[in-house]
């Protein structure tokens, strides 16, 4: 007997049957998740030999036209020529589905869109090139928010990831072997790069920069980065942990970054940049550095061990100015850098020019100069006070050059300091014996006081 009850659910799962049946095909079986597109009729196959790039482009398109996911099984996946299409959720079993790169043209590409995201994916570029309209293995342009989360990217021949005129957050992921950067940004918007793991990359780990200086504000924070090559050589541009160029208002926070062939962290013209929190560790030459055209650097909390030089805050001469050095530690430099230096060389724990405060630092075991107070005639409003330097040959080096500005040295104790605690230099010559014995009267521009030697 048709009871009321069983009227009333007949005509539920009726109704529910016709509008499933005018609903693109999903997949319930793959991890669960409801709302995915099946691959199975895109004749996708795990583990083929041949190129399936069309295929996955077919999959992408209508996956991202339908506000489905598009769920890659486990096995491994050749590809080439992949375009994104607005809107596309792609992911994988993390550290399973492989994409690998069939060789030129492109791996992985999208453009001018809206939204993109992409996790669990290993894309590796299997060493095979890539073309010229490629930046890198993941080539990415114009995407308003993007977010690629719990990837691995290994073997590319150029970038592993390159980011043009992009936002959004890349969380999570790993990229190895890269042939130039780890990471690539240029041009972004408001970009959070936080929580990869970024190593063995053949000329920089994260590359953050603009091709003319202005607002950025990306965050980098809470990444590995390590084992940093400088294959294309120069002196300074390639082989860094994390760089920044023409970048304004960008944290680079709470990192640990490791052997590096030059800087663990660098700014380059990048103006209210915040460095504070990293562990940098065993750099090939200046730790952390802000140098050229910038106005506004704090480098605080930072630990360095193990570089040339540790913190440099320089290039007055090009309108690098305005600066806080603080409550670092600062140990164990060394005077051999990766070039021959034309300038200061190598060897000292913290530098700097105009418009700074240094203070509250401890700099421990190095060679030549633990504090240096300008350079030449580059030197204005510099105050240095509350500092500790141990092991150092001169604990203060402070220039002596008829042109240079004003400096405060106060409340600052050395200790094991052969040399002197503070002691004038022009360029790179000794003018002075330690002015805290004979004292600075004749440099009108100096001011020493409360300072002692252990």
């Amino acid at each position: 007997m048709l009871t009321r009850r069983l009227f009333i659910l007949f005509a539920a799962s009726a109704g529910f049957a016709a509008v499933s049946a005018q609903r693109p095909a999903w997949s319930q079986g793959l991890d669960g998740l409801r709302g995915a597109i099946d691959i199975a009729p895109y004749g996708l196959t795990p583990d083929a030999t041949v190129d399936q790039g069309d295929a996955l482009n077919r999959l992408l398109r209508d996956a991202a036209s339908s506000g489905l996911q598009a769920v890659l099984p486990a096995g491994d996946y050749v590809v080439s020529g992949v375009n994104l299409p607005d809107g596309i959720d792609l992911s994988g079993t993390a550290g399973a589905t492989r994409l690998i790169h069939a060789g030129g043209r492109f791996a992985l590409s999208g453009r001018n869109l809206k939204r993109a995201r992409l996790s669990g994916l290993s894309i590796d570029g299997a060493a095979q090139p890539l073309g010229a309209e490629a930046g890198g293995l993941l080539h990415l342009e114009n995407i308003a928010a993007m977010t690629i989360e719990d990837c691995t990217i290994t073997g590319s021949s150029k970038h592993g990831i390159h980011a043009d005129g992009c936002g959004g957050r890349l969380s999570g992921n790993r990229i190895t072997a890269a042939g130039m950067a780890g990471l690539y940004a240029l041009d972004s918007r408001a970009l959070s790069i936080t929580g990869n793991i970024v190593s063995d990359c053949g000329n920089g780990g994260i590359l953050v920069h603009r091709q003319t200086a202005g607002e950025d504000g990306t965050m980098i924070a809470g990444n590995r980065v390590t084992r940093i090559a400088a294959t294309e050589g120069g002196t300074g541009e390639n082989g860094n942990g994390i760089n920044l160029f023409r970048t304004a208002n960008v944290m680079v926070t709470g990192n640990h970054v490791s052997d590096c062939a030059f800087s663990a962290i660098r700014a380059n013209a990048a103006s209210n940049v915040q460095i504070a929190d990293n562990q940098c560790l065993r750099s090939g030459e200046t730790a952390i550095y802000a140098e050229f055209g910038f106005e506004g650097a704090v480098v605080s909390d930072n630990l360095i061990d193990g570089a040339a030089n540790g913190i440099l805050i320089v290039n007055f001469n090009d309108g690098g100015r305005l600066a806080v050095v603080s409550g670092n530690l600062v140990r164990n430099l060394k005077e051999d850098g990766p070039y021959v230096h034309d300038g200061a060389g190598f060897g000292f724990g913290i530098a700097v020019e105009a418009d700074t405060v240094v203070s509250g630092n401890i700099i421990e075991n190095a060679p030549k100069y633990g504090l240096m107070l300008g350079w030449g005639p580059y030197l204005r409003n510099v105050v240095a006070t509350g500092n500790l330097v141990r092991a150092a040959q001169i604990g203060c080096a402070v220039t002596v050059v008829e042109e240079a500005g004003t400096a405060l040295i106060a409340d600052n104790l050395f200790q094991d300091v052969p040399g002197g605690g503070i002691v004038g230099f022009r360029w790179n010559d000794k003018a002075t014996g330690d002015l805290m014995a004979a004292g600075a009267e004749t440099f009108r521009h100096l001011t020493l006081q409360g300072n002692r030697i252990a």
